[in-house]
């Protein structure tokens, strides 16, 4: 039978870290005379800190010399705040069951740095079901590039044609369908009807939604 596997995204996937991430973000922008709206955070979701800096500062013109002390500043906070209060999201638990009793090889796939993968991990009791964990955190380019769902795909010994992802954000997809992958997508509840998902091979409110029956109209591409 041939082998097959899933890959994670984490942030706002597996656990509910946007709202630390935000805060962070926003608590740090706002030192530089920044304020985003809703519409505006939400539109870079899925970058590294380090590519969401220089997006701002460049849109609001401030100083990129400015830009490392930003970002160690937004990394330190969201960890923290994650360490502390970040829960799993709904379904977490489901999916991750689900595709173990498939027997899959599972792997997770994120923008964020190993040392926070390496917290949530931690933190949600997955360590032991993971058999790869690649970050974008130290590659040149980030999601939506495909690098980092290639690594994973790489490090499980899987090719990427039989992997299947799951991602929260617009940058996440397009990472994944670059790497030739089929991609379910969990958009966050004021983005789920914007028209961008139409790339996805399947767009659930839920990871609790997913089921075999689903999973098979994705091989098949029936969804």
């Amino acid at each position: 039978m041939l082998q097959k596997a899933v890959i994670f995204d984490m942030d706002g996937l597996l656990i509910d870290s946007e709202p630390y991430w935000q805060e962070a973000g926003m608590e740090t922008l706002s030192r530089f005379g920044i304020q985003l709206s809703v519409r505006q955070y939400h539109s870079s979701t899925g970058l590294r800190t380090i590519e969401w800096i220089n997006h701002w500062f460049r849109h609001f013109n401030v100083d990129l010399v400015h830009a490392p002390e930003a970002i160690n500043a937004i990394e330190a906070s969201a960890i923290e705040k994650i360490r502390l209060g970040g829960q799993p999201m709904p379904g977490a638990d489901h999916i991750m069951n689900f595709f173990i009793r498939k027997n899959y090889r599972i792997g997770l796939a994120s923008s964020s740095p190993m040392k926070l993968i390496e917290v949530v991990v931690d933190k949600l009791g997955i360590r032991p079901y993971l058999h790869a964990m690649s970050s974008a955190g130290e590659l040149a380019y980030g999601k939506p590039h495909p690098q980092v769902y290639l690594n994973c795909a790489e490090a499980l010994n899987i090719t990427p044609v039989h992997c299947v992802c799951f991602e929260d954000s617009f940058n996440g997809m397009i990472a994944a369908k670059a790497a030739k992958m089929k991609c379910v997508v969990v958009p966050f509840h004021e983005q789920y009807n914007e028209a961008g998902w139409g790339a996805a091979d399947l767009k659930l409110r839920s990871l609790a939604n997913f089921n075999e029956l689903l999973l098979e109209g994705i091989w098949a591409g029936k969804n």
